[in-house]
């Protein structure tokens, strides 16, 4: 599946490549000791950024018919399985059967994403936008809700709304959002299938710098894939993203290569104040290696064709 053409390449290289200095303020600020304990993982904001021209599909009434048709053909299977997902998680935990939460969708419109419950139900409002494969709040049928990635099934209905597509980005939470959708969020896509095992990378990753790894090569790699896609999202495409995700057809190749963890963890086994005690000029070049170790080098858009 092509994936990056070669002007999203560009963009690729240049938005994660360098956001050694474009972050390198708040990066080093991460780097700088322990971090507050209320919260390890500071939030490090993502530069503006503009997805490239969709395809006349992407926007496409068309499309809309589709996702509606696709859905409403599909509800003699959906609803036995939403009736077994929920009765599963109203069973096996305390609590509300669907998690609830505010994402932004299309023109970044808010709406409410419906998922089927996955983490320990909690009074407190508290909030973790990102979180690993060994999160200890999954309840009993998360993990398996999260590896088939069952959770998704209520998102249907937001479909069916009309707040989100079939195939699309992610909608993301306030947090991560930095600039606006120009065609409605999906619940699978480019990005979905490349990034589908994303939180067992993450759980590699320290936890003081999870967030900031996460909005400064996470996010950007995940908006160029799916940029690059939407740009030249056709019928068949959509149709073939829906295909593999159902089949769990995933490419996790893409996202060894834009995200070279290892390198980052051996990285991070050296004090960090070697990084900051340098000069303006020479910090600046040492930052930005330090910074680079989360990406293989050489990355063209015939790795991530």
């Amino acid at each position: 599946m092509h994936v990056l053409a070669e002007s999203s390449s560009s963009e690729l290289n240049s938005g994660i490549l360098s956001f050694g200095f474009e972050h390198d303020e708040a990066l080093t600020e991460a780097l700088r000791g322990p971090a507050p304990v209320a919260n390890p993982s500071p939030i490090v904001k993502t530069p503006t950024w503009r997805y490239s021209q969709p395809s006349r599909w992407s926007r496409s009434g068309a499309k809309r018919l589709f996702d509606c048709a696709m859905i409403l053909l599909a509800l003699p299977v959906i609803i036995p399985l939403f009736l077994l997902i929920a009765l599963a998680v109203r069973l096996t935990s305390r609590g509300p059967i669907l998690f609830l939460q505010k994402r932004i969708g299309q023109n970044g419109n808010r709406f409410t994403i419906f998922k089927f419950r996955t983490m320990i139900h909690a009074k407190a409002k508290g909030h973790q936008p990102v979180t690993t494969a060994g999160d200890q709040r999954f309840t009993l049928v998360g993990p398996v809700l999260r590896r088939w990635k069952l959770d998704e099934v209520p998102q249907l209905f937001n479909v069916l709304i009309g707040h989100m597509s079939l195939v699309g980005p992610r909608p993301k939470v306030p947090e991560h959002v930095s600039c606006n959708l120009p065609y409605r969020p999906g619940i699978t896509g480019a990005a979905t299938i490349a990034f589908a095992q994303e939180e067992l990378v993450l759980e590699r990753v320290p936890k003081p710098y999870l967030n900031a790894f996460y909005n400064t090569v996470v996010l950007p790699a995940k908006r160029c894939l799916d940029s690059d896609y939407m740009a030249s999202a056709t019928f068949s495409s959509d149709l073939k993203l829906i295909w593999d995700s159902i089949l769990r057809k995933w490419d996790c190749s893409i996202m060894d290569r834009l995200l070279n963890v290892e390198r980052f963890e051996s990285k991070f086994e050296k004090p960090a104040v070697e990084v900051l005690t340098k000069t303006d000029g020479s910090r600046s070049r040492s930052a930005s290696a330090s910074h680079g170790v989360f990406l293989p080098e050489n990355i063209d858009a015939k790795e991530c064709a």
